[in-house]
């Protein structure tokens, strides 16, 4: 892979707006281009494993948890980069055996997000996974999982910052990395 200068602009570039998606007033981010680029990809990844690995508050992480759908995407290939393992946060009734799990307020509606009992052995450092934050919520959510499951949550990374909606107010007690902030 070729080192980018700006990181941010070259990612940034791959990414489209969907204009009133999934409802009228939302611009939704569009990653697939972005996934579909090898390069762009293999960067996105790498950054933000590196942002896991030694660099992660206290060091290295035991779990990544990747948030349904698009964290998935983000997160599994994060997870085997570390050499960690990955736990997938999944709307609710989607993972089967017993769960805990959270209903959370999203900036166009409600969940609930579920994790497996057992995911997590007590004290794991864990790096939390996605796509974009918005105002918080989802991953306010998953953090709530991740501390009722055992883990304990010692960053948050992902590929796009919503920073106008102020989704990282609402997650003061981690440290969050945004590859891009819009």
């Amino acid at each position: 892979m070729t080192e980018r200068p700006d990181l941010s602009a070259f990612l940034a570039a791959r990414v489209r707006d969907v204009p009133d998606y999934p409802l009228p007033g939302v611009l939704f981010k569009d990653i697939a281009p972005l996934l579909a680029d090898h390069e762009a990809y293999t960067a996105m990844v790498n950054a933000l494993a590196e942002y896991g690995g030694e660099h992660a508050p206290g060091g290295q992480v035991d779990k990544v948890v990747g948030i349904e759908a698009r964290g998935f995407i983000v997160a599994a290939p994060v997870a085997y980069r570390l050499g960690a393992g990955f736990v997938p946060v999944r709307k609710q009734g989607k993972l089967p055996g017993e769960t805990f799990g959270t209903t959370y307020d999203l900036e166009y509606g409600t969940a609930t997000l579920e994790v497996q009992r057992g995911a997590f052995t007590p004290g794991d450092r864990v790096l939390l996974v996605d796509d974009v934050l918005a105002t918080g919520g989802t991953a306010a959510a998953a953090m709530d999982l991740v501390h009722q499951a055992g883990g304990v949550v010692v960053g948050i990374a992902v590929l796009i910052e919503l920073g106008f909606l102020g989704g990282r107010d609402r997650l003061a007690d981690v440290e969050v990395q945004a590859l891009i902030t819009v």
